[in-house]
């Protein structure tokens, strides 16, 4: 593992942030304007009291005018997907739908027991070394053989090597740096070390941070606090057969056009619920049309007045895709204890020539994964033997304003197929109870009859394709 401090990293840009912070700090109890503070914010250790003070009374947000950014290079995608879940972090990840993995190396983890004793033993990393390698090789065959690498990507190990730059003010560098340290992914070797990596790093570009992040270390809320219900409560094993809508506003459609009246004229509910039947006895297409203003405009803050909640039956390799939106409230197990590693999904690029080997390779890592644990091996260790196309049930929550944007994205033809048949059948169960808020909904090509990908459009339904600007 390695990581760099790519933004903020010079003597200078660190007292100038550092100058910022303190300006922020000040600020509220200040007279003069923004430059008046900042000018006279020029002594850097004075600036370090009073941004360490500040901090101390719990007033971190001044920290969030720090902004830096990092290069991840060889973590897992165990850590990749732990950290692309913090919302408002900024990441760019290598892609395995458009690049060969087979020779991006992997982690090999110290293997511990359950009570934490390390096992020092040759033959134990030999044959982890000799399965992981096996596993590269068989996707390289598939690659060479001509499969969609995308596709091929469903056998790779939760080993792999992943690339990530991370972009995130110190704020949330704090809460990632803190929950790597202490919370659950703690006892995962290799979220430990990296979570030890950035401690340094703030250490040295956000020295104010330090000792708020030292009295994380006894925060009763990084432990487990439902433990009880072990006992009591059964996991289910089995995968959704599909996604399904779970929760939603019947009347979300009308709740839509009365936040436009109750906006633009600063009626009541109550009051623009009577003026749209007014407007309907009117005109009997004023929803319809009062829709289509909503679809071309710039700012639909309407559509965030209703939310939907869905489940999802979806695989690790394309778990990652959907983490990306950030304005759900997204629920994803964790990774220990492990799942059921026999729930996964096979591409149909696999299942039309390779799905007998492809079961066989997921039967066999089921049982790789009971061999190390009846060694004693903790599951903390074992997440590593995750592949990329076991699947897990996910809960969202999400706003039809955010929905809206993910099916733009997601039912397009150039997204990924898995995303895509989900965001698909999602996009048709909204359309059946919402229909109104549903023809906002789909790829561009289907809702406004254009497409931005301009050489790369897949040139369906005869839309306008964005031209290169000259």
């Amino acid at each position: 593992m390695n990581v760099v401090l790519l933004g903020s990293n010079t003597k200078e840009e660190i007292e100038n942030n550092l100058r910022i912070v303190g300006s922020a700090g000040a600020l509220s109890r200040s007279e003069g304007t923004v430059m008046d503070v900042y000018e006279s914010k020029n002594d850097y250790q004075k600036n370090l009291r009073l941004a360490k003070e500040v901090v101390g009374y719990g007033h971190r947000s001044i920290s969030e005018h720090d902004y830096l950014v990092f290069a991840l290079e060889d973590v897992t995608p165990v850590i990749e997907q732990t950290i692309i879940e913090y919302r408002l972090t900024s990441f760019t990840i290598k892609s395995r739908r458009n690049v060969d993995f087979r020779n991006v190396g992997f982690y090999v983890p110290d293997f511990k027991t359950v009570k934490g004793d390390r096992l020092d033993s040759r033959e134990l990393k030999l044959d982890y070394n000799n399965y992981m390698k096996s596993l590269f090789t068989k996707y390289g065959e598939l690659v060479d053989e001509g499969l969609p690498i995308e596709d091929c990507r469903y056998i790779l190990p939760y080993s792999y090597h992943s690339n990530i730059i991370m972009g995130c003010d110190a704020n949330e560098l704090f809460r990632i740096t803190s929950d790597l340290l202490y919370g659950k992914m703690a006892k995962i070797d290799e979220a430990k070390e990296l979570g030890a990596k950035l401690a340094n790093m703030m250490g040295e570009a956000c020295p104010y941070l330090v000792s708020s992040l030292k009295k994380e270390e006894n925060k009763d809320y990084y432990n487990d606090q439902f433990t009880y219900l072990d006992k009591l409560v059964k996991q289910e094993d089995k995968l959704l057969t599909k996604p399904k809508l779970t929760d939603y506003l019947e009347s979300a459609d009308d709740k839509v056009l009365c936040s436009i009246l109750m906006n633009r004229y600063q009626l009541s509910s109550e009051k623009a619920s009577k003026v749209l039947d007014e407007l309907v006895k009117e005109d009997k297409d004023i929803k319809k049309k009062m829709f289509t203003s909503l679809l071309h405009s710039k700012n639909q803050r309407e559509l965030e007045q209703v939310a939907y909640s869905f489940e999802l039956p979806i695989s690790l390799a394309v778990l990652t895709h959907i983490s990306r939106h950030r304005m759900q409230s997204l629920l994803v197990p964790d990774f220990v204890p492990l799942w059921n590693m026999e729930n996964y999904v096979i591409p149909n690029s696999i299942k039309d020539k390779h799905e007998e080997e492809y079961r066989d390779i997921f039967k066999k890592n089921n049982l790789k994964v009971e061999e190390y644990k009846d060694k004693g091996i903790r599951d903390e260790d074992l997440v590593y033997f995750y592949l990329s196309g076991n699947a897990c049930n996910i809960t969202t929550t999400m706003n039809a304003r955010n929905f809206e944007w993910i099916t733009r994205m997601r039912c397009c033809n150039k997204a990924q197929w898995e995303i895509r048949e989900l965001m698909t059948d999602l996009k048709d169960q909204v359309k059946e109870v919402n229909p109104l808020i549903g023809t906002m909904l789909g790829a561009n090509c289907e809702v406004n009859n254009y497409c931005p990908e301009g050489k790369d459009s897949c040139k369906n339904r005869g839309v306008v394709v964005k031209q290169k600007i000259k």
